[in-house]
């Protein structure tokens, strides 16, 4: 009896992208990383991408791949995310697909998505083929290949879902086991009911549709699957791999392929160095020829569904309900907060369904004057999504437009795509699988939603906004700081609304602290300048000047001009506006200059509401990263001066301090309030100085333990491990230098005496690959007699030992010269 191991990991996270800047801001919660996709790429894509496989000693002693070894999906709109914020993780994951299509039959382990992760059985049947079309779309950009299967966003389906897949090519999908309704053997007449699971899952069945199309569906193991997710398999790699193995049947004589699907998040951030676990486990597999490695597209070719298969309708494999978690209190939530109900979320699906359909008709009218097939249109925008640069855009204009169009004819075009856009991610699947109407993966959709509103009025001047939010008045969430989703609306949508008039606002304002050059990108919008003056006195600022403006999303353009005074700290007063010709912008820097000229910051003030109007921009009107960055100039000095003065107090009155502990009287907490400041700030600073000194690090960790003061561990193995890995990228663009390999060997051993864990992750990924190449080549040069890298040997070798590596096993032995 062949065995057959396929483990298939979802990776996906929802598109957290602000609707207008197209970029993902500041997230606090993720720190000290900048937002979530950061933070979870660092627990678990990038991990995965190189694991490590330990020997007995828990030393590493080998590096490998586990996407190259297992089934596996990325959200498109994840992989947009990683192909600009972590390319070497994105790279990793390519080449993993490109290594499995070697060794698996020429059938690669990445699987297509739907593309923004809808839930397909409560789509309308056109945007479950432009979900579908997208998705393929962005596979075969990333990948260079037609995908074989398609991942549904909470394997949620029905039939005609399933049409869909399989009119496009997809050959196969994965389900949960309690998805199958009822089987027989392929050709057969009689079916058999597999209800609640009760199906045969180490099998493909074919599942015939009523349009005469048929599509191949796996069903994972559900029990395994849920013990991997929930019931800490991964504490052992071994254990994991029994597991595995325990889902085989003896009494089964067809070939058995033994699949289980999780969120691949679990190997990594649910489950810290799950992805380690996940790596043992497929090694001890393969190892000790227990099962054969395998992916659906290879186990298809090798053995074709003799069974067929029909599905349970409307169902998924995160609610016993079927989709009511998606569009009704059914009773499915987080669990964080049992008395609360979720009886907003058929109000908040009703909303959008509204004003998908309510802006349908108009779409079809604007669009179809102006293309060929709108909709046609709609399906191969994800070209322009996929490169918005100017080429790609005027081909696919050309290719779709019914006459060449105007520079306003091509922006409509782009408007009224984005719309539709907005109004396919609005249904990202996130929104309504937790609990509260509030929270953010539900606020990011209304906020989506919110965006193709302000498009529409744009476009066709409508009333829509005020109809979405009277419905939107009867979605009432369970917060009472909130009206309702129309309270969420005015309170998250509304203010982050963006249009070219505040993006001039953000470059004036932020025009004071920085230099730009002539032209700069601010997030999706490029910013030109053609008039830019920043006239200083004293601590007191002045910043006026003219500005073209464009969205690199829609192609709207427009002039701004701009003033802005600064009064030091945060205090600022500003003005923005659509430029008016030249004679008044002339007449406006002349009378502004000449007041600052005189300080007469009142007439200044009265000047900036006359050409500019009552509205006065500040610092609150930064975009969030750029006003964290600006508040933080700000308060740098102010800050320095209270942790001097922190340190200063502390050294000044240790010695008395201690003498107070020694005749048993308690020390003041004031006192340890400061020492706890103070000794943290010292050790910072030691490991952020050019020249680490030894002695001074000892000395505070003395301190420190004699005090019995706590180390801010997660901001001091943050410094610590990016100098470390800067130490490592030096070391790989220089591997010979001496001096380089020194530091990063001390900085090792000096950070082992710091009582915290070290994320070594990066510098052992480093390390290995200049390992593996110069290593052999300076062997190469010590066996023809070059004995001038003798001693890089030893001190490459140690180095190896301090990052934890099994040097005899990553490393050939050095030749007798």
């Amino acid at each position: 009896m062949e065995r057959y191991i396929c483990i298939h990991g979802h990776f996906y996270q929802p598109p957290r992208e602000n609707p207008w800047l197209e970029a993902v801001e500041i997230q606090d919660s993720a720190h000290p990383y900048h937002d979530w996709n950061e933070r979870i790429t660092a627990e678990c894509y990038a991990p995965n991408g190189a694991s490590r496989l330990f020997d007995d000693e828990g030393r590493i002693r080998d590096i490998v791949s586990n996407y190259a070894r297992i089934s596996f999906n990325f959200g498109p709109t994840l992989l947009a995310w990683m192909e600009e914020y972590s390319p070497q993780a994105y790279r990793a994951i390519q080449e993993a697909d490109r290594l499995s299509i070697g060794w698996r039959s020429g059938h690669g382990n990445a699987v297509a998505q739907v593309y923004n992760h809808i839930i397909m059985p409560l789509a309308n049947r056109r945007d479950k083929e432009t979900q579908v079309r997208w998705g393929i779309a962005d596979f075969e950009r990333r990948f260079g290949r037609f995908p074989e299967g398609m991942w549904l966003a909470e394997t949620a389906v029905d039939v005609e879902t399933l049409d869909v897949l399989a009119a496009e090519g997809i050959r196969f999908t994965i389900l949960a086991p309690h998805q199958a309704a009822r089987m027989r053997a392929r050709g057969g007449r009689k079916w058999h009911s597999v209800e609640g699971g009760h199906i045969d899952p180490t099998r493909p069945y074919l599942c015939r549709l009523p349009s005469g199309r048929s599509i191949v569906i796996f069903f994972y193991d559900g029990p395994i699957s849920r013990a991997v997710a929930f019931e800490k398999l991964l504490d052992h790699g071994e254990r994991f791999a029994r597991r595995l193995l325990s889902g085989f049947d003896d009494g089964r004589h067809h070939a058995q392929i033994l699949s289980i699907a999780t969120d691949g998040e679990t190997y990594g951030h649910h489950h810290m160095h799950g992805d380690m676990a996940l790596a043992y486990a497929l090694s001890y597999l393969e190892d000790n020829g227990l099962a054969r490695l395998t992916n659906y597209g290879e186990f298809l070719e090798l053995h074709p569904p003799g069974h067929e298969v029909e599905i349970v309708e409307n169902s998924s494999w995160s609610c016993i309900h079927g989709i009511e978690r998606w569009r009704g209190d059914c009773g499915c939530n987080s669990g964080g907060y049992p008395h609360w109900n979720q009886q907003w979320r058929g109000p908040l699906r009703h909303a959008f369904d509204w004003l998908r359909d309510e802006l349908a008709g108009p779409y079809e009218m604007a669009a179809g004057a102006l293309l060929r097939d709108p909709w046609q249109a709609r399906d191969q925008y994800f070209q322009v999504i996929a490169d918005r640069s100017p080429d790609r855009l005027e081909s696919f204009v050309n290719r779709h437009a019914l006459r060449p169009l105007n520079d306003d004819g091509r922006i409509r075009v782009l408007m009224l795509l984005e719309m539709q856009r907005h109004l396919l991610l609005m249904y990202t699947s996130c929104g309504w699988f937790f609990d509260e109407l509030s929270g953010i993966e539900t606020v990011q959709v209304i906020q989506y939603a919110g965006r193709a509103v302000q498009l529409a009025q744009e476009l066709f001047g409508n009333g829509s906004e005020t109809s979405f939010l009277q419905r939107l008045a009867a979605v009432r969430g369970n917060n009472p700081d909130y009206r309702g989703g129309a309270g969420i609306y005015e309170a998250f949508v509304r203010p982050a609304m963006i249009d070219l008039v505040k993006v001039g606002a953000h470059f004036a304002v932020s025009s004071l602290f920085q230099e730009y050059g002539e032209e700069t990108r601010i997030f999706s919008y490029r910013v030109k300048s053609e008039d830019v003056r920043l006239i200083p006195a004293g601590q007191t600022r002045l910043a006026i000047g003219r500005v073209w403006i464009g969205s690199t999303t829609t192609g709207e353009e427009a002039r701004i001009t701009y003033c802005v005074l600064y009064f030091g700290n945060h205090a600022l007063n500003g003005g923005v506006r659509i430029f008016r010709g030249n004679e008044a912008y002339e007449a406006m820097v002349i009378e502004i200059a000449r007041a600052f000229e005189s300080s007469d910051f009142a007439e200044i003030i009265r000047l900036m509401d006359a050409h500019f109007g009552m509205h006065n921009y500040s610092l609150r009107d930064l975009f969030r990263d750029e006003q964290r960055r600006i508040l933080g100039m700000v308060i740098g000095g102010v800050l320095t001066e209270f942790e001097d003065r922190y340190t200063a107090l502390y050294d000044n009155y240790r010695l008395l301090m201690g003498f107070v502990r020694q005749t048993g009287m308690p020390v003041p907490y004031r006192f340890m309030t400061t020492a706890q400041l103070a000794l943290n700030l010292k050790l910072d600073r030691a490991f952020t100085k050019p020249g680490i000194a030894e002695a001074e690090v000892g000395e505070i960790l003395r301190e420190i333990a004699d005090w019995e003061v706590e180390i801010e561990r997660i901001d001091l193995e943050f410094q610590i491990r990016r100098r470390l890995e800067k130490a490592m990228t030096c070391l790989r663009d220089n591997p010979l230098d001496s001096t380089i390999l020194t530091e990063a060997a001390g900085l090792l051993e000096l950070a082992g005496h710091v009582p915290i864990d070290l994320n070594l992750w990066l510098a052992q990924n480093i390390y290995l690959e200049i390992a593996r190449p110069l290593w052999r080549e300076l062997t190469e040069r010590s066996r023809a007699g070059d004995t001038h890298n003798d001693w890089w040997f030893g001190q490459f070798r140690t180095l190896g030992e301090r990052l934890n590596f099994n040097a005899n096993a990553v490393l050939p032995p050095v030749p007798e010269a």
